[in-house]
């Protein structure tokens, strides 16, 4: 069984660097006094998993709010490589070498990376989507709606990995469950790619409506 994954591609992006912020005083130059008093202690700048958390919840939080598929398509593009960015170079090495694997349909052989990824960085939730998409294509729907239970414990706005969720789901006959999934999905991201035609197909299944 194939699952859909919107973060697959963003995973093989890298984080680039961040540009120092250089803070100048007002008026700047010699002579000018500190902006902050020399007993007070300097705050200190937040560091790039920070700062990557700041922009995401920042972007997640206009995603709804996109007033078009265009615009809500560049949002999701930078959300996704947002969340690629936040595996170590180990575990990105990794998660290529199960991308590789699930491609060439050794799906038991991605399996394996995943696990590897997972146990370097538990609490990533872009290697428990994707080893939830190799435990699904190796036939196991219960453990890959368990990885995804736990990337969304991670990323509760992973609409990824609600969209794969619902999937699952629908294939193992949780219509209603599908549609909640989904539903949630909608909720973050309303211009989800073929989301509304998805929606309408589904609660025709599990209600017996056009809704």
């Amino acid at each position: 069984m194939t699952i859909p994954m919107l973060a697959a591609a963003g995973l093989l992006l890298l984080a680039g660097p961040v540009s120092a912020q250089i803070l100048t005083p007002p008026g700047g130059g010699a002579g000018v006094a500190p902006a902050v008093p020399p007993t007070a202690s300097p705050v200190p700048a937040p560091d790039a998993a920070a700062r990557r958390r700041q922009e995401l919840d920042r972007l997640l939080d206009g995603l709804p709010l996109a007033p078009d598929e265009a615009a809500a398509t560049a949002l999701q593009t930078r959300i996704q490589a947002l969340w690629a960015q936040g595996g170590s170079p180990a575990v990105s090495l990794l998660i290529r070498r199960g991308l590789r694997n699930l491609e060439g349909r050794a799906a038991a052989d991605a399996v394996e990376d995943l696990d590897a990824a997972i146990t370097l960085q538990p609490d990533f939730a872009e290697s428990w989507i994707l080893r939830a998409q190799a435990l699904a294509a190796s036939g196991d729907s219960r453990a890959a709606a368990a990885d995804l239970q736990q990337a969304l414990r991670l990323e509760p706005r992973h609409f990824g990995a609600l969209l794969a969720l619902s999937e699952i789901q629908q294939e193992s006959g949780d219509l209603n469950g599908a549609l909640r999934s989904l539903d949630a999905a909608l909720a973050l991201h309303p211009h989800l790619p073929g989301g509304t035609q998805r929606r309408r197909d589904l609660s025709r299944q599990a209600l017996g409506d056009d809704t």
